[in-house]
């Protein structure tokens, strides 16, 4: 009798688990046959979201979008937000043994020591896509967007705070990570000059921002190389620089809502994608650099060889991660908000 109620229990416990994988995901930001792969290995159904930035990500989480999602991509800054704000589940590294595949360099984040929270998803840099008809040589400099004499035509900026202000902070000759007050009011400044210049399509998420250049609405636009490299499809109408001021590199990273719904899925899902073949698919599908180490050597040549994915040794030197920094992080969100309301 006890074996045959143990098995009625396992059996009820079987079917109560849920079949679904809810995925909050930057837009276009996997191959859909990755998740049509998973669905077949797991019978797990994947449903898809997607937001624009990580402020529109963490807002959501906020309000109660912890449990309602069971993976989500968050980049580097806003991690140390999110833990602090009790949004994430930690990790169980019994169940994500793909893990030995990170590469060292990105193991044990400063964001995230010990990888409690999340796992290398992809990584980046923030440039200017242009138009190769209009900038007959790649833009050398952030003026091109900053100093009205040297506008060529319409262009978007990056609806991103941290890495907008990022780049102000570069063109001036300051760090990213500056909470120098006089330096942050000159990128104000300086922003809003931008913002409200004639030519200016105002701020765009990565994937509007390619969809303008490509539809002979903007002759430049600030975006993420992948979204660059993935819309523009080898066309050599469009090019992806970094400008020699410097801008910053992202790491965007899976992790595990707090109350997620499906955490068993969850885990299930990321260490799919940390698999050395889904690794190299997903890095190739987006055009990106990877922090799966294993995934590395399986990716197309010519994307191993692209500058625009992986930074030569002189753009590292002047490319920065952007950093948590404590309590005046709200000075960023301060100068953000006189930007966009004014």
């Amino acid at each position: 009798m006890k074996r045959v109620l143990a098995l009625l229990a396992f059996t009820t416990l079987a079917l109560a688990q849920p079949k679904e994988l809810r995925l909050y995901t930057w837009t276009e930001y996997i191959e859909p046959a990755i998740i049509s792969d998973f669905e077949k290995a797991t019978g797990i159904k994947v449903r898809i979201s997607y937001y624009e930035s990580n402020e529109e990500l963490l807002a959501k989480l906020q309000a109660g979008g912890d449990s309602q999602y069971d993976v989500i991509v968050p980049s580097d800054f806003i991690i140390p937000a999110m833990i602090q704000l009790r949004l994430l589940k930690p990790l169980d590294p019994a169940k994500i043994p793909n893990l030995k595949n990170l590469d060292p360099k990105f193991k044990s984040p400063p964001f995230d020591p010990g990888n409690q929270y999340t796992v290398g998803y992809l990584w980046g840099t923030v440039g200017l896509m242009y138009n190769t008809q209009v900038f007959k040589t790649p833009p050398q400099s952030w003026a091109v967007l900053f100093d009205p004499a040297q506008q060529k035509g319409r262009f978007t900026l990056m609806d991103s705070q941290r890495e907008m202000l990022g780049i102000g902070l570069r063109y001036i000759g300051q760090s990213v990570n500056s909470t120098d007050t006089a330096a942050l009011k000159k990128v104000i400044d300086l922003l809003l000059q931008a913002k409200n210049s004639k030519n200016s399509l105002g701020f765009q998420g990565g994937v509007s921002a390619t969809k303008l250049l490509l539809g002979n609405q903007a002759v430049a636009a600030v975006v993420y190389n992948q979204d660059a490299l993935r819309t523009a499809g080898g066309n050599p109408k469009y090019g992806f620089t970094i400008p020699k001021e410097g801008s910053t590199l992202f790491l965007d990273n899976m992790a595990i809502p707090a109350r997620a719904p499906n955490p068993q899925a969850a885990h299930r899902f990321i260490n799919f994608i940390l698999d050395a073949k889904i690794g190299a698919r997903l890095a190739n599908y987006q055009n990106s650099a990877t922090p799966n180490a294993a995934a590395k050597p399986l990716m197309k040549p010519e994307l191993l060889k692209n500058p625009a994915v992986w930074p030569t040794e002189a753009q590292m030197k002047v490319l920065e991660f952007i950093l948590p920094q404590g309590e005046k992080d709200k000075l960023y969100d301060e100068a953000w908000t006189r930007i966009k309301s004014r």
